[in-house]
Order: structure tokens, then sequence, then C-alpha cells
């Protein structure tokens, strides 16, 4: 297993941005940081404002976008392919769980809803690879779910998967990655905060569950993730549920772990950032994978909740520096 050393950045913000909020998304098309849907009140959207953040000068900026803007939501996944930003589902200001997929050209600054696919949820998971949008998990009208589902950006249509076996519960807040043409599925909430590993081959359309060892991060749910090569990066999340649920907040982790997919050994990953350039303990963030040139790719997460129950509305940048023997 490789070792490496974490390196978190804090980012300054200018201009009308978001502000502080949890339970939204964010999604990267080149220098820009585009953010859609959350909460500042638990359970109350804030606005269907679809937000720009230029990496390059460090300031906010609100889209004057087209076409058939979603409406407000929380609990909403987003992800970028190429040029298209896709948003899926959510829960709105009734409560209500929602079934649509969007896709906004960052280019004509448009939005246009796609055929839909996956039953109502939020909470849910996406990721992405060349062409395809993952959808997994998340709450749903009758409860939580765990199927998997994908966008085909080149065709123009939703996959249907095989179901998991009964091993992989059904739950929210999961981390999703895809890498080296498969699909992984890592922790959630399921009632209870889970520590699983689930596989899953899309070519083949087979499952599997893996036992993974090492130094273990603890069960959570609602954490940031990123894929880098072979490695699985997670930080945060909660790890103990709030006794009021969403309504309040729970214990979170501000560590950060890696899964070596091969070997399927845990690592908990050192830091070497300042107190002030460490995001600290929280869950329920944005985050989105950056490249950032050739083998340099990071992790951006933007607000949350915190171990106060208060929204955040900071940005970091997070780098995994591996050591001299990593790949």
């Amino acid at each position: 297993m490789v070792g490496g050393e974490a390196k978190w950045v804090k980012l300054g913000q200018k201009g009308a941005g978001p502000g502080g909020r949890s339970s939204h998304a964010i999604a990267v098309v080149g220098q820009k940081v585009y953010a859609f849907g959350g909460e500042f009140e638990p359970r109350v959207p804030v606005d269907n404002h679809l937000y720009v953040f230029n990496l390059n000068d460090q300031t906010w900026s609100v889209v004057n976008a087209s076409g058939n803007v979603p409406s407000a939501r929380v609990g909403v996944t987003m992800a970028s392919i190429g040029g298209t930003i896709y948003v899926f589902g959510g829960r709105d200001a009734a409560h209500e769980e929602l079934d649509q997929l969007y896709s906004f050209e960052t280019l004509t600054n448009t939005w246009t809803q796609l055929p839909q696919g996956p039953p109502h949820r939020s909470y849910h998971s996406m990721a992405v690879d060349e062409r395809r949008v993952y959808v997994f998990g998340g709450c749903g009208n009758a409860g939580r779910l765990n199927d998997m589902w994908a966008y085909d950006g080149v065709d123009g249509k939703w996959i249907e998967f095989p179901l998991p076996g009964e091993n992989c519960k059904p739950r929210g807040g999961p981390g999703l990655v895809a890498i080296l043409g498969k699909i992984w599925v890592v922790y959630g909430f399921s009632g209870e905060e889970l520590d699983d590993v689930h596989c899953f081959h899309p070519e083949e359309g087979s499952w599997v569950e893996v036992e993974t060892c090492g130094h273990k991060p603890t069960a959570r749910s609602v954490f940031s993730t990123l894929g880098v090569g072979k490695y699985i990066f997670v930080y945060g999340g909660e790890i103990d549920p709030s006794d009021l649920g969403h309504l309040g907040a729970g214990k979170f982790s501000g560590e950060v772990y890696v899964l070596d997919t091969e070997a399927l050994v845990w690592e908990r990953w050192g830091d070497v950032s300042g107190s002030d350039d460490h995001p600290g303990p929280r869950g329920w963030c944005a985050f989105a994978g950056v490249e950032q040139g050739p083998g340099q790719a990071g992790m951006l997460v933007y607000g949350g909740n915190s171990l106060t129950n208060d929204r955040l509305d900071d940005m970091f940048f997070f780098t995994p520096c591996f050591d001299a023997n990593g790949n």
C-alpha cells in the first residue's frame, strides 16, 4: 500500500456566492465550479440559482441561465462530462422526492430536462466515466434504495442494472466512485452508519461485496470522495447520527482515508496542512474532483454542516501528496 500526506488549501471567495448551505452539489468544468441546491435551514431549499466560481480569480457570480430550469431542492447530485453538467433528483420544498434529470450546457448556459429513468429519490450518489452518469441508492418514496442506474450521454438513454445482493443494504449518503471501469459503493446510512464496500462491473452487470482490511475508517455517511488511479479517498462524514435526525447535527469526522482498490487495504492519510487550511470535521458537503494538470488530481470541498449544526460557506482544495513509492 502506498503512503502519503494530504495538503489542504483554503480558497478565498469574492462576489455573490451561494453562502452557507449543506445538502447541495458542485461540478467542475475547466476552471469553473458550478453550485446548485442546498439548505440553510434543515429541509428547506434555499434557491434554484446556478452559481459559478472562477478558480482563477476566486470570484462567485450567478449564471444567467435559460431553458427548463430545475426547481429548488436539497439532497441533489450533479456531475460533469466534458462541458455538460448533469443534475438528478433531490427533495423539494414540499418534502417530495424528485426524479428529473437535467443537463446544463456550459457553452450556452442552457438547461434541458432529459428522459426520466430512476424512481424518485434524494441523498443518493452520483459518479461519472467518459460517457455515463451513474446513480445509486438514496431515499425514495417508500424508503431507502440500493439500485444502480446509468444515463448514457451519447445514446441519450437510461440503463437499469441488476440489483445487488441482500448484503448491500439500501442506503442514503453513500460514496460512489468510478475507477478503472468499475463502480464502487462505499459505506452509507441504512438506519445505522455502515462500513461495507461493494464493487459493480457495468459491462458484466455483476456485483461483489469486497472485504477490506488495514486502518479502516469507522462507519459513516454523507462524506466526500475522490478517485485517483486505483485509489478512493474519503474525507469527513457523519460517524454518529443526531437524535434529531436531519434536523440536528451528529458527530462528524475530519480525517482522510484512502482505499487501494487492488490490494483492498485502507490507510489513514497524513496531513501537512495548517489549522487554518484544514476544513475540520463536517458532513453533507458539496464536493467534486478537479484535474489541475497531468497526474495532478485533487478535490474541492464546499460548505456542509458542522458540529454545531451551522451551515458552512468556506471552500477548500485537497491534494493527495504521494510519497516516493507512489504511482
